[in-house]
């Protein structure tokens, strides 16, 4: 299973091990060399470029699997790339760096097509996991999708145990569904899966488990081994998560209920803020914000919901 923002960071097995092409795209010699060197310890094939210009001539003639990308460059931005990149190749993933400076830029690309974020100072903690959720959400989007493109309206409920396997599956079934909607491109696609994937780990280690996101920061064994002991003890073990979705070619709503004590919505730090880029807790709060068009709490603070609209289609070759 990949690894959301709020999950244990769980090593990749075997069968994940496969050489994707990643394209890095940064103006700093040390700073593509620092990400390039370990990009390819995580087993990924690197190309490089060192600006959005260079970086499309890449995509055009070897396209990558996905592209991570400095905010601050010359001649074409990494905001610009990613507007680029969700108009000419919505199926190609784009996670952004940032660095102090750059924290109202990052909160712009990850609303305009950017699936992720990773910060420079956290890069070897926090790239391994962005990676391979973002691979992941991908892969899940392209696969099966042909299947379903008879379906013009579907209501689904799911009531999950608190099992971390059954989330993946569950998200790429709904993106499948969006797929045969035709609600939106790939590129929205991956990020709504990853909205999806960052609701569902809230309910489950936030909700259900009661496992407080301020354990993760440093050393995150103790944020682990609290996960670990909770799925096995009660009462958060007999908890469960509701899952209700209405999905057609106008809307898809998703709402998701876990069974904790809840939480004063308003006791949140603002995520969309620049100053709370780089905090632990309210970063999957922050990509939900930024890939859903809405999302409401109830009071108790245990129910989410979000909604994503139809995108406005652009005609060929505009």
């Amino acid at each position: 299973m990949h690894v959301p923002t709020d999950a244990p960071n769980y090593p990749l097995n075997e069968s994940d091990e496969l050489k994707a092409r990643l394209l890095i795209v940064d103006d700093n010699p040390a700073d593509l060399l620092r990400a390039r060197t370990l990009a390819q310890k995580l087993g990924y094939s690197v190309v490089t470029a060192v600006n959005g210009v260079e970086a499309l001539e890449v995509v055009r003639s070897q396209p990558p699997n996905l592209v991570l990308a400095d905010l601050q460059m010359p001649e074409m931005n990494g905001l610009e790339l990613v507007q680029e990149m969700r108009n000419g190749f919505p199926s190609i993933p784009v996670v952004i760096f940032t660095s102090k400076g750059s924290e109202e830029e990052a909160v712009k690309a990850l609303k305009t097509g950017a699936a992720h974020y990773v910060t420079k100072r956290n890069l070897p903690d926090d790239l391994p996991g962005v990676l391979e959720t973002v691979l992941h959400a991908a892969e899940m989007d392209r696969s099966r999708q042909k299947l379903l493109r008879c379906m013009i309206r579907a209501e689904h409920q799911f009531c999950l145990v608190n099992d971390p396997r059954l989330i993946a599956p569950l998200v790429q079934f709904f993106q499948e569904a969006m797929a045969a909607m035709d609600l939106c491109n790939e590129n929205t696609r991956i990020r709504v899966g990853i909205a999806l994937e960052e609701a569902l780990c809230n309910a489950l280690y936030h909700g259900n488990l009661e496992v407080s996101s301020q354990l993760r920061q440093g050393d995150d064994t103790p944020y682990r081994q609290l996960i670990a002991q909770r799925l096995r003890e009660s009462p958060y073990c007999e908890r469960t998560i509701h899952v209700q979705a209405s999905l057609s070619r106008q809307e898809a709503r998703f709402v998701i209920r876990d069974e904790g004590p809840g939480f004063d919505p308003a006791s949140l730090p603002d995520p969309t803020d620049p100053e709370n880029l780089e905090m632990a807790s309210g970063r999957g709060l922050l990509l939900i914000r930024s890939f859903m068009d809405e999302v409401l709490h109830n009071p108790t603070g245990n129910e989410i919901t979000m909604i994503k609209r139809p995108e406005t289609r652009k005609s060929p070759g505009s």
